[in-house]
Protein backbone atom coordinates (compact mmCIF):
# COMPACT_ATOMS: atom_id res chain seq x y z
CA UNK A 1 0.00 0.00 0.00
CA UNK A 2 1.42 3.38 -0.96
CA UNK A 3 1.72 5.95 1.79
CA UNK A 4 -0.33 9.00 0.88
CA UNK A 5 -1.18 12.07 2.88
CA UNK A 6 1.79 12.06 5.27
CA UNK A 7 3.34 15.50 5.62
CA UNK A 8 7.15 15.26 5.26
CA UNK A 9 9.49 16.08 8.14
CA UNK A 10 6.73 15.95 10.73
CA UNK A 11 7.78 12.73 12.40
CA UNK A 12 9.44 12.57 15.77
CA UNK A 13 12.83 10.83 15.48
CA UNK A 14 12.88 7.28 16.76
CA UNK A 15 15.89 7.90 18.99
CA UNK A 16 14.82 7.96 22.61
CA UNK A 17 11.22 7.09 21.85
CA UNK A 18 11.48 3.82 23.77
CA UNK A 19 11.66 4.54 27.47
CA UNK A 20 10.98 3.20 30.90
CA UNK A 21 8.51 4.94 33.17
CA UNK A 22 11.05 4.53 35.93
CA UNK A 23 13.81 6.32 34.04
CA UNK A 24 12.34 9.44 32.50
CA UNK A 25 15.84 10.81 31.87
CA UNK A 26 16.18 8.15 29.19
CA UNK A 27 13.75 10.06 26.97
CA UNK A 28 15.26 12.25 24.28
CA UNK A 29 12.92 14.69 22.55
CA UNK A 30 13.98 16.69 19.51
CA UNK A 31 13.09 20.26 20.47
CA UNK A 32 14.41 21.80 17.26
CA UNK A 33 12.21 19.91 14.83
CA UNK A 34 8.63 21.14 14.63
CA UNK A 35 6.61 17.96 14.96
CA UNK A 36 2.87 17.39 15.07
CA UNK A 37 3.13 13.96 16.67
CA UNK A 38 5.14 11.87 19.10
CA UNK A 39 5.11 8.23 20.14
CA UNK A 40 6.92 5.67 22.23
CA UNK A 41 6.76 2.87 24.79
CA UNK A 42 6.45 2.87 28.56
CA UNK A 43 7.44 -0.19 30.57
CA UNK A 44 4.50 -0.31 32.96
CA UNK A 45 5.56 -3.57 34.62
CA UNK A 46 8.48 -5.91 34.20
CA UNK A 47 8.38 -7.15 30.58
CA UNK A 48 5.12 -5.26 29.90
CA UNK A 49 5.37 -2.42 27.38
CA UNK A 50 2.59 0.03 26.55
CA UNK A 51 2.64 1.86 23.21
CA UNK A 52 1.30 5.41 22.90
CA UNK A 53 0.87 7.86 20.03
CA UNK A 54 0.26 11.58 20.54
CA UNK A 55 -1.06 13.98 17.90
CA UNK A 56 -1.00 17.71 18.48
CA UNK A 57 -4.12 19.58 17.37
CA UNK A 58 -4.20 20.89 13.81
CA UNK A 59 -6.34 23.87 14.86
CA UNK A 60 -4.81 26.88 13.10
CA UNK A 61 -6.31 29.57 15.34
CA UNK A 62 -5.23 28.31 18.76
CA UNK A 63 -2.07 27.10 20.44
CA UNK A 64 -2.15 23.41 21.35
CA UNK A 65 -1.97 24.27 25.05
CA UNK A 66 -5.21 26.24 24.72
CA UNK A 67 -7.13 23.13 23.67
CA UNK A 68 -7.86 19.96 25.68
CA UNK A 69 -5.94 16.70 25.56
CA UNK A 70 -8.15 13.65 24.92
CA UNK A 71 -6.99 10.10 25.55
CA UNK A 72 -8.90 7.53 23.47
CA UNK A 73 -9.35 3.96 24.74
CA UNK A 74 -10.57 1.17 22.45
CA UNK A 75 -12.54 -1.89 23.51
CA UNK A 76 -12.25 -5.61 22.98
CA UNK A 77 -10.48 -6.02 25.29
CA UNK A 78 -7.52 -6.34 22.96
CA UNK A 79 -8.45 -3.88 20.22
CA UNK A 80 -6.01 -1.11 19.30
CA UNK A 81 -6.63 2.58 19.97
CA UNK A 82 -3.60 3.50 17.84
CA UNK A 83 -5.02 1.41 15.02
CA UNK A 84 -8.81 1.31 14.97
CA UNK A 85 -9.64 4.47 16.91
CA UNK A 86 -6.98 6.39 15.04
CA UNK A 87 -7.44 5.28 11.44
CA UNK A 88 -11.08 4.14 11.43
CA UNK A 89 -12.68 6.75 13.67
CA UNK A 90 -11.13 10.02 14.87
CA UNK A 91 -7.48 10.39 13.82
CA UNK A 92 -6.10 12.66 11.08
CA UNK A 93 -6.11 9.99 8.36
CA UNK A 94 -8.32 7.11 7.29
CA UNK A 95 -7.10 3.63 6.39
CA UNK A 96 -6.23 4.82 2.87
CA UNK A 97 -4.13 7.58 4.49
CA UNK A 98 -6.43 10.26 3.13
CA UNK A 99 -7.21 13.22 5.43
CA UNK A 100 -10.32 12.76 7.59
CA UNK A 101 -12.77 15.67 7.43
CA UNK A 102 -14.15 14.92 10.90
CA UNK A 103 -10.89 14.32 12.75
CA UNK A 104 -11.04 15.31 16.40
CA UNK A 105 -7.74 17.12 15.97
CA UNK A 106 -9.78 20.12 14.86
CA UNK A 107 -10.80 20.59 18.49
CA UNK A 108 -8.32 18.73 20.73
CA UNK A 109 -4.94 17.08 21.04
CA UNK A 110 -5.26 13.29 20.77
CA UNK A 111 -3.46 10.63 22.77
CA UNK A 112 -3.98 7.04 21.61
CA UNK A 113 -2.82 4.27 23.96
CA UNK A 114 -2.80 0.58 23.08
CA UNK A 115 -4.29 -0.78 26.28
CA UNK A 116 -4.26 -3.31 27.97
CA UNK A 117 -0.71 -4.48 27.42
CA UNK A 118 -0.74 -6.81 24.41
CA UNK A 119 -3.19 -4.71 22.39
CA UNK A 120 -2.01 -3.20 19.11
CA UNK A 121 1.71 -2.46 19.28
CA UNK A 122 1.82 -2.91 23.07
CA UNK A 123 3.39 -6.20 24.07
CA UNK A 124 4.80 -8.42 26.78
CA UNK A 125 7.58 -10.99 26.76
CA UNK A 126 5.93 -12.92 29.59
CA UNK A 127 2.78 -14.98 29.06
CA UNK A 128 1.93 -14.41 32.72
CA UNK A 129 2.03 -10.62 32.37
CA UNK A 130 -1.29 -10.14 30.58
CA UNK A 131 -3.85 -8.28 32.70
CA UNK A 132 -6.57 -10.47 34.15
CA UNK A 133 -8.70 -7.79 35.80
CA UNK A 134 -9.53 -4.09 35.82
CA UNK A 135 -7.27 -3.47 38.81
CA UNK A 136 -4.21 -4.44 36.77
CA UNK A 137 -5.43 -2.53 33.71
CA UNK A 138 -5.90 0.61 35.83
CA UNK A 139 -2.57 0.23 37.61
CA UNK A 140 -0.75 -0.13 34.29
CA UNK A 141 -2.44 2.97 32.90
CA UNK A 142 -1.55 5.00 35.99
CA UNK A 143 2.11 4.09 35.51
CA UNK A 144 1.84 5.25 31.91
CA UNK A 145 0.02 8.49 32.73
CA UNK A 146 2.50 9.42 35.44
CA UNK A 147 5.34 8.94 32.97
CA UNK A 148 3.54 10.84 30.24
CA UNK A 149 2.68 13.92 32.28
CA UNK A 150 6.08 13.96 33.96
CA UNK A 151 7.75 13.99 30.56
CA UNK A 152 5.26 16.12 28.63
CA UNK A 153 5.05 18.90 31.20
CA UNK A 154 3.35 21.24 28.71
CA UNK A 155 0.18 19.17 29.14
CA UNK A 156 0.08 19.30 32.95
CA UNK A 157 -2.17 22.38 32.95
CA UNK A 158 -4.16 21.41 29.87
CA UNK A 159 -7.69 20.07 30.40
CA UNK A 160 -7.49 16.28 30.15
CA UNK A 161 -10.38 14.01 29.19
CA UNK A 162 -10.70 10.25 28.69
CA UNK A 163 -12.97 9.17 25.82
CA UNK A 164 -13.70 5.52 25.27
CA UNK A 165 -15.67 2.95 23.35
CA UNK A 166 -17.18 -0.43 24.23
CA UNK A 167 -15.01 -2.38 26.71
CA UNK A 168 -12.79 0.69 26.65
CA UNK A 169 -15.58 2.43 28.56
CA UNK A 170 -15.47 -0.16 31.31
CA UNK A 171 -11.71 0.31 31.56
CA UNK A 172 -12.03 4.10 31.31
CA UNK A 173 -14.37 4.26 34.31
CA UNK A 174 -11.93 2.30 36.47
CA UNK A 175 -8.93 4.27 35.20
CA UNK A 176 -10.70 7.59 35.77
CA UNK A 177 -11.40 6.68 39.40
CA UNK A 178 -7.78 5.68 40.06
CA UNK A 179 -6.53 8.81 38.29
CA UNK A 180 -8.78 10.96 40.46
CA UNK A 181 -7.34 9.33 43.59
CA UNK A 182 -3.77 9.83 42.34
CA UNK A 183 -4.44 13.53 41.71
CA UNK A 184 -5.84 13.92 45.24
CA UNK A 185 -2.76 12.17 46.62
CA UNK A 186 -0.58 14.46 44.46
CA UNK A 187 1.25 11.54 42.86
CA UNK A 188 0.39 12.78 39.37
CA UNK A 189 0.16 16.29 37.99
CA UNK A 190 -2.63 16.69 35.44
CA UNK A 191 -5.85 18.66 35.02
CA UNK A 192 -8.37 15.84 34.75
CA UNK A 193 -11.77 17.17 33.66
CA UNK A 194 -13.91 14.13 32.90
CA UNK A 195 -14.60 10.79 31.25
CA UNK A 196 -16.87 9.91 28.31
CA UNK A 197 -18.25 6.38 28.08
CA UNK A 198 -19.23 5.52 24.50
CA UNK A 199 -21.44 2.44 23.99
CA UNK A 200 -19.67 1.24 27.11
CA UNK A 201 -19.82 -2.27 28.60
CA UNK A 202 -20.65 -0.91 32.07
CA UNK A 203 -23.36 -3.37 33.07
CA UNK A 204 -23.27 -6.44 30.81
CA UNK A 205 -26.38 -8.01 32.31
CA UNK A 206 -28.47 -4.91 31.54
CA UNK A 207 -27.40 -5.19 27.91
CA UNK A 208 -28.08 -8.93 27.74
CA UNK A 209 -31.56 -8.62 29.26
CA UNK A 210 -32.63 -6.02 26.68
CA UNK A 211 -31.28 -7.70 23.53
CA UNK A 212 -34.45 -9.74 23.02
CA UNK A 213 -36.97 -6.90 23.37
CA UNK A 214 -34.77 -4.60 21.25
CA UNK A 215 -34.47 -7.10 18.40
CA UNK A 216 -38.17 -7.96 18.64
CA UNK A 217 -39.18 -4.29 18.45
CA UNK A 218 -37.04 -3.83 15.33
CA UNK A 219 -38.53 -6.89 13.55
CA UNK A 220 -35.37 -8.97 13.91
CA UNK A 221 -36.95 -11.62 16.15
CA UNK A 222 -40.31 -13.36 15.99
CA UNK A 223 -42.16 -14.71 19.03
CA UNK A 224 -40.31 -18.01 18.99
CA UNK A 225 -36.94 -16.30 18.66
CA UNK A 226 -37.79 -13.87 21.45
CA UNK A 227 -38.60 -16.78 23.75
CA UNK A 228 -35.27 -18.46 22.99
CA UNK A 229 -33.28 -15.27 23.55
CA UNK A 230 -35.18 -14.43 26.75
CA UNK A 231 -34.57 -17.91 28.17
CA UNK A 232 -30.85 -17.58 27.42
CA UNK A 233 -30.75 -14.16 29.09
CA UNK A 234 -32.35 -15.57 32.23
CA UNK A 235 -29.61 -18.20 32.47
CA UNK A 236 -26.97 -15.47 32.30
CA UNK A 237 -28.81 -13.47 34.95
CA UNK A 238 -28.80 -16.49 37.27
CA UNK A 239 -25.06 -16.98 36.77
CA UNK A 240 -24.25 -13.29 37.34
CA UNK A 241 -26.51 -13.13 40.40
CA UNK A 242 -24.60 -16.11 41.83
CA UNK A 243 -21.23 -14.52 41.11
CA UNK A 244 -20.40 -17.18 38.50
CA UNK A 245 -18.90 -14.73 36.03
CA UNK A 246 -16.88 -17.23 34.03
CA UNK A 247 -19.98 -19.36 33.52
CA UNK A 248 -21.87 -16.21 32.56
CA UNK A 249 -19.28 -15.51 29.87
CA UNK A 250 -19.82 -18.96 28.36
CA UNK A 251 -23.59 -18.47 28.44
CA UNK A 252 -23.17 -15.03 26.87
CA UNK A 253 -21.35 -16.60 23.94
CA UNK A 254 -24.09 -19.20 23.55
CA UNK A 255 -26.74 -16.47 23.61
CA UNK A 256 -24.98 -14.57 20.83
CA UNK A 257 -25.04 -17.76 18.78
CA UNK A 258 -28.80 -18.06 19.38
CA UNK A 259 -29.26 -14.47 18.22
CA UNK A 260 -27.12 -15.02 15.13
CA UNK A 261 -29.17 -18.06 14.13
CA UNK A 262 -32.51 -16.33 14.71
CA UNK A 263 -31.65 -13.05 12.97
CA UNK A 264 -29.86 -14.46 9.93
CA UNK A 265 -26.58 -13.02 11.16
CA UNK A 266 -27.39 -9.55 12.48
CA UNK A 267 -24.34 -7.39 13.11
CA UNK A 268 -23.97 -6.82 16.85
CA UNK A 269 -22.36 -3.45 16.11
CA UNK A 270 -25.12 -2.15 13.81
CA UNK A 271 -28.45 -3.93 13.47
CA UNK A 272 -29.04 -2.59 9.95
CA UNK A 273 -26.09 -4.57 8.59
CA UNK A 274 -25.12 -8.22 8.38
CA UNK A 275 -22.33 -9.81 10.39
CA UNK A 276 -19.60 -11.08 8.07
CA UNK A 277 -16.45 -11.64 10.16
CA UNK A 278 -13.22 -12.23 8.32
CA UNK A 279 -11.82 -15.64 9.10
CA UNK A 280 -8.31 -15.98 10.44
CA UNK A 281 -6.38 -18.49 12.49
CA UNK A 282 -7.28 -18.17 16.18
CA UNK A 283 -5.33 -19.27 19.25
CA UNK A 284 -8.21 -20.44 21.45
CA UNK A 285 -8.75 -23.71 23.25
CA UNK A 286 -12.17 -22.47 24.35
CA UNK A 287 -14.66 -22.41 21.45
CA UNK A 288 -17.01 -20.02 23.27
CA UNK A 289 -14.20 -17.49 23.74
CA UNK A 290 -13.27 -17.86 20.08
CA UNK A 291 -16.84 -16.98 19.08
CA UNK A 292 -16.83 -13.90 21.30
CA UNK A 293 -13.44 -12.84 19.94
CA UNK A 294 -14.71 -13.15 16.36
CA UNK A 295 -17.65 -10.89 17.22
CA UNK A 296 -15.92 -8.26 19.34
CA UNK A 297 -12.20 -7.98 18.53
CA UNK A 298 -11.72 -9.46 15.08
CA UNK A 299 -13.83 -6.76 13.33
CA UNK A 300 -11.50 -4.12 14.77
CA UNK A 301 -8.51 -5.84 13.15
CA UNK A 302 -9.79 -6.13 9.58
CA UNK A 303 -7.41 -7.06 6.78
CA UNK A 304 -6.99 -3.51 5.44
CA UNK A 305 -6.14 -2.14 8.87
CA UNK A 306 -3.85 -5.07 9.61
CA UNK A 307 -1.89 -4.46 6.40
CA UNK A 308 -1.69 -0.73 7.09
CA UNK A 309 -0.47 -1.07 10.68
CA UNK A 310 2.04 -3.85 9.98
CA UNK A 311 3.24 -2.15 6.79
CA UNK A 312 3.45 1.63 6.22
CA UNK A 313 2.65 2.60 9.82
CA UNK A 314 5.21 0.24 11.30
CA UNK A 315 7.83 1.73 8.96
CA UNK A 316 6.71 5.25 9.84
CA UNK A 317 7.04 4.64 13.58
CA UNK A 318 10.41 2.86 13.18
CA UNK A 319 10.67 1.77 16.83
CA UNK A 320 8.46 -1.33 16.89
CA UNK A 321 10.54 -4.37 17.94
CA UNK A 322 11.04 -6.92 15.17
CA UNK A 323 9.19 -9.65 17.04
CA UNK A 324 6.11 -7.49 17.69
CA UNK A 325 3.21 -7.81 15.26
CA UNK A 326 0.38 -5.28 15.52
CA UNK A 327 -2.57 -7.17 17.00
CA UNK A 328 -0.47 -10.29 17.44
CA UNK A 329 -1.29 -10.65 21.14
CA UNK A 330 -4.91 -9.46 20.98
CA UNK A 331 -6.35 -12.94 21.53
CA UNK A 332 -4.13 -13.35 24.61
CA UNK A 333 -5.43 -10.07 26.01
CA UNK A 334 -9.01 -11.14 25.37
CA UNK A 335 -8.75 -14.63 26.86
CA UNK A 336 -6.90 -13.46 29.97
CA UNK A 337 -9.72 -11.03 30.81
CA UNK A 338 -12.36 -13.77 30.58
CA UNK A 339 -13.32 -13.69 34.26
CA UNK A 340 -13.87 -9.93 34.09
CA UNK A 341 -16.20 -9.78 31.08
CA UNK A 342 -19.58 -10.01 32.82
CA UNK A 343 -18.76 -8.03 35.96
CA UNK A 344 -20.55 -4.67 36.25
CA UNK A 345 -18.87 -1.38 37.16
CA UNK A 346 -21.96 0.68 37.97
CA UNK A 347 -20.52 1.34 41.43
CA UNK A 348 -17.39 2.78 39.82
CA UNK A 349 -19.48 5.27 37.83
CA UNK A 350 -21.31 6.11 41.06
CA UNK A 351 -18.02 6.86 42.79
CA UNK A 352 -16.93 9.08 39.91
CA UNK A 353 -20.14 11.09 40.12
CA UNK A 354 -19.97 11.37 43.90
CA UNK A 355 -16.35 12.55 43.61
CA UNK A 356 -17.48 15.34 41.29
CA UNK A 357 -15.91 13.94 38.12
CA UNK A 358 -17.78 14.86 34.94
CA UNK A 359 -19.25 11.70 33.42
CA UNK A 360 -20.78 11.54 29.94
CA UNK A 361 -22.56 8.50 28.50
CA UNK A 362 -23.22 8.41 24.76
CA UNK A 363 -24.77 5.60 22.76
CA UNK A 364 -25.59 4.73 19.16
CA UNK A 365 -29.23 4.07 18.32
CA UNK A 366 -28.42 1.03 16.15
CA UNK A 367 -26.01 -0.71 18.52
CA UNK A 368 -27.00 -4.18 19.71
CA UNK A 369 -24.10 -5.38 21.85
CA UNK A 370 -24.51 -2.31 24.09
CA UNK A 371 -28.03 -1.26 23.21
CA UNK A 372 -29.30 2.09 24.44
CA UNK A 373 -32.16 0.68 26.54
CA UNK A 374 -29.65 -1.40 28.49
CA UNK A 375 -27.60 1.74 29.11
CA UNK A 376 -30.65 3.60 30.34
CA UNK A 377 -31.44 0.72 32.70
CA UNK A 378 -28.07 0.71 34.46
CA UNK A 379 -28.13 4.49 34.74
CA UNK A 380 -31.38 4.16 36.70
CA UNK A 381 -29.55 1.89 39.17
CA UNK A 382 -27.08 4.62 40.15
CA UNK A 383 -27.09 5.67 43.80
CA UNK A 384 -25.92 9.17 42.89
CA UNK A 385 -27.86 11.72 44.92
CA UNK A 386 -28.79 13.78 41.85
CA UNK A 387 -30.15 10.88 39.79
CA UNK A 388 -33.83 11.77 40.28
CA UNK A 389 -33.15 15.34 39.18
CA UNK A 390 -31.31 14.08 36.11
CA UNK A 391 -34.15 11.75 35.14
CA UNK A 392 -36.66 14.60 35.46
CA UNK A 393 -34.81 16.69 32.89
CA UNK A 394 -36.37 16.97 29.45
CA UNK A 395 -34.01 15.93 26.70
CA UNK A 396 -32.99 18.39 24.01
CA UNK A 397 -32.63 17.76 20.30
CA UNK A 398 -29.26 18.33 18.66
CA UNK A 399 -28.56 19.30 15.06
CA UNK A 400 -25.21 19.24 13.26
CA UNK A 401 -25.53 22.92 12.37
CA UNK A 402 -28.01 25.75 12.97
CA UNK A 403 -29.29 25.35 9.40
CA UNK A 404 -29.80 21.59 9.59
CA UNK A 405 -33.38 20.38 10.04
CA UNK A 406 -32.43 16.74 10.64
CA UNK A 407 -32.21 15.64 14.27
CA UNK A 408 -28.78 14.10 14.87
CA UNK A 409 -29.09 13.29 18.57
CA UNK A 410 -30.83 13.99 21.84
CA UNK A 411 -29.20 14.76 25.16
CA UNK A 412 -29.91 15.65 28.74
CA UNK A 413 -27.56 16.80 31.47
CA UNK A 414 -27.64 17.66 35.15
CA UNK A 415 -24.74 18.66 37.38
CA UNK A 416 -21.77 16.47 36.38
CA UNK A 417 -23.67 13.82 34.39
CA UNK A 418 -24.82 13.85 30.76
CA UNK A 419 -26.40 11.29 28.42
CA UNK A 420 -26.43 11.50 24.60
CA UNK A 421 -28.68 9.42 22.33
CA UNK A 422 -26.89 9.39 18.95
CA UNK A 423 -29.23 8.68 16.04
CA UNK A 424 -28.34 6.58 12.96
CA UNK A 425 -25.20 5.30 14.69
CA UNK A 426 -24.17 1.84 15.75
CA UNK A 427 -21.52 0.77 18.25
CA UNK A 428 -18.79 2.98 16.73
CA UNK A 429 -20.38 6.42 16.87
CA UNK A 430 -17.50 8.37 15.25
CA UNK A 431 -17.38 5.87 12.38
CA UNK A 432 -21.11 6.07 11.65
CA UNK A 433 -21.80 9.72 12.50
CA UNK A 434 -18.52 11.60 12.33
CA UNK A 435 -19.98 15.12 12.36
CA UNK A 436 -22.20 14.41 15.34
CA UNK A 437 -19.31 12.77 17.18
CA UNK A 438 -17.23 15.91 16.62
CA UNK A 439 -20.07 18.05 17.94
CA UNK A 440 -20.35 15.74 20.96
CA UNK A 441 -16.62 16.15 21.60
CA UNK A 442 -16.90 19.94 21.54
CA UNK A 443 -19.87 19.88 23.90
CA UNK A 444 -18.23 17.55 26.40
CA UNK A 445 -15.02 19.61 26.38
CA UNK A 446 -16.96 22.87 26.85
CA UNK A 447 -16.15 24.31 23.44
CA UNK A 448 -19.78 24.32 22.31
CA UNK A 449 -23.15 24.44 24.02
Amino acid sequence: MAVRGWAPLLWLPAVGALFSAFDISAVVWDEEEKSNEAWGYVEVRSNAYMFWWLYYTDNTTKNFTDLPLVMWLQGGPGASSCGYGNFEEIGPYDTELNPRNTTWLQAVNLLFVDNPVGSGFSYTNDTNAFAKDLATVSADMLVFLKAFFKNKTEFQNVSFYIFSESYGGKMAAAIALELSKAIQEETINCKFEGVALGDAWISPIDSVLTWGPYLYSTSLLDDKGLTEVTDAAKQILDAVSSGKYKEATTLWSQMEDIITNNTDGVNFYNILTKDSPETKELKFDNLMLAILYLHHVNPLQNINLDELMNGPIRAHLSIIPDKVVWGGQASDVFSNMEDDFMKPVIDTVDQLLMTGINVTVYNGQLDLIVDTVGQENWVKKLKWSQLDQFLKQKWKALHISPTSIETAAFYKAHENFAFYWILKAGHMVPLDQGEMALKLLRMVTNQET
